[in-house]
């Protein structure tokens, strides 16, 4: 017999996932312990959790998964292939739908004007305090993008307004926003993104206490800090307007001491969720619970409240330790909106991490 910790491992399919199934009566355990309630499954089920597993990334639906299962378990081979034709039309057609769409916002955003200064006729000098910048960029990085095929998140957005330069980083999972007092700008709003190479180089100049200068000439940015410089080309691309993003009504806050928040995530109970893509390995989720007198803890995989939220574990431990704070707020809405952890004494330092969605 199989434990559900074990079939999860040799399916593919997550606890969460095979819990689910479980319910919906699709992937029954063979015997539940009446005591514990743990789930145990015969190895013959592990071939059918591994047929559910490819089923559920191919996104078909429940009731024709159902279908599937059981033309697989009667060597129906027209069934089955019959049932996974007709979802593969229909995944056809809503690609083809979807490309038509995006075709046509596409087209809606070349004849928009475009809200930013332009990086061809941007001229921009101004001074911001260097342990400014430097913290501004620490709390920001980890929450960068790597991806190639968005280019636009492979970098630091420099959000320059009045006397404020905001640093943004997002990968689309998790944003990060910190601010940096400056003087000197008294133009209009200027956004450029330094791309990721160029801000690491900038932020080894930042380990003294002067006053540093930044330089936006067209699609180059220098900065200087006493007799060292560093420049480079921005990224042409457009950053996403983060703005829209942070104001997330209804917040439930509580203050968070970090060293013993990160002893849970380390020692307590761990999910695993589905990889974004087919040959990465699972995630590790922990499962957040706010109690009513301001409390947080990890849950295990017993424990099932609709207003639990699940996030990368990896992703919260980075931005706790990003917070550079004792203790930080963590703010929650609901289990479908993005956790925010925002440093104490700093609301213009913060950082979001998108939910994870512990069932199909």
């Amino acid at each position: 017999m199989r434990s559900i910790g074990e079939m999860a491992r040799d399916s593919g399919l997550g606890v969460s996932a095979l819990r689910f199934y479980d319910r919906a009566g699709v992937l029954v355990p063979a015997w539940v312990d009446p005591v514990s309630g743990y789930r145990w499954y015969e190895p013959g089920q592990l071939d059918e959790a591994r047929l559910l597993a490819r089923l559920r990334r191919a996104g078909m639906p429940l009731a024709d998964v159902r279908l599937v299962l059981a033309g697989w378990s009667n060597a129906d081979t027209d069934l089955v292939r019959g049932l996974l034709q007709a979802h593969l039309r229909r995944l056809e057609l809503g690609l083809s739908n979807a490309r038509g769409e995006l075709s046509a916002l596409r087209a809606v955003l070349d004849h928009r004007e475009n809200p930013m200064t332009s990086l061809g006729t941007a001229t921009v000098r101004l001074s911001v305090p260097a342990p400014e910048l430097a913290a501004a960029l620490d709390a920001v990085r980890f929450a960068a993008g790597t991806d190639p095929e968005l280019p636009m998140l492979c970098g630091v957005l420099f959000d320059i307004e009045g006397e404020d330069l905001r640093a943004v980083t997002t990968d689309r999972y998790r944003l990060a926003v910190a601010r940096a007092r400056t003087t000197g700008h008294d133009a209009g709003r200027v956004r450029i993104i330094v791309p990721l190479p160029l801000a690491d180089a900038m932020r080894a100049l930042l380990d003294g206490e002067e006053t540093a200068e930044l330089t936006v000439d067209g699609g180059r940015v220098a900065l200087e800090t006493g007799d060292r410089r560093t420049t480079g080309r921005c990224l042409d691309h457009d950053f996403p307007d983060y703005r829209r993003l942070v104001h997330l009504p209804g917040r439930r806050r509580t203050l968070v001491d970090v060293a013993a928040l990160q002893k849970s995530l380390a020692t307590g109970p761990v999910r695993t969720s589905e990889p974004r893509n087919q040959d990465g390995p699972p995630r590790a989720l922990s499962v957040l619970q706010l109690a009513d007198d301001g409390t947080v803890t990890v849950c295990g995989d017993d424990d099932e409240d609709q207003h639990h939220i699940a996030v990368n574990r990896d992703f919260l431990h980075h931005a706790l330790t990003a917070g550079s704070r004792p203790q930080l707020l963590l703010e929650f809405t609901t289990p479908t909106a993005p956790l925010t952890i925002r440093r104490p004494d700093d609301e213009h330092t913060f950082s979001l991490l998108m939910p994870v969605r512990l069932e199909n």
